[in-house]
């Protein structure tokens, strides 16, 4: 059975927004979005769709219907496609980089390295 909390409570660990920022900047008190619950209102669920910038159906187990089988038997490669998926920044950087030489890709790699280690 889908739980939209718990499906949410996974969006925001892969982002890494922590449950309780995601709970003050949408109105909600704290601990609103505790593990123990199964269902949220539908005016909530808008508002924590619209945090996230995902379909509101996604949180009622729409997203669930899109599943698709592994990609060549490949868990890796369905990751990066789930990162693709949920992270619009990631959708964003791989836009800009699909026409990329092997150099300016490697390139890219050595600045975002550089950034994490300062």
């Amino acid at each position: 059975m889908f739980n939209s909390v718990e499906y949410i409570r996974q969006l925001c660990k892969q982002r890494k927004i922590p449950i309780r920022q995601l709970e003050m900047d949408c109105g909600f008190g704290n601990g609103y979005l505790n593990p123990k619950q199964k269902k949220i209102p539908y005016e909530r669920a808008v508002a924590i769709a619209n945090y996230l910038n995902i379909p509101v159906e996604d949180i009622f187990g729409g997203d669930e219907n899109k599943k698709t089988p592994l990609v060549n038997d490949d868990q890796e490669l369905n990751e990066y496609l789930e990162v693709l998926k949920t992270r619009p920044e990631m959708r964003m950087l791989f836009q800009l980089s699909k026409d990329a030489t092997k150099e300016d890709v490697e390139a890219a790699v050595r600045i975002i390295e550089a950034l994490r280690n300062k």
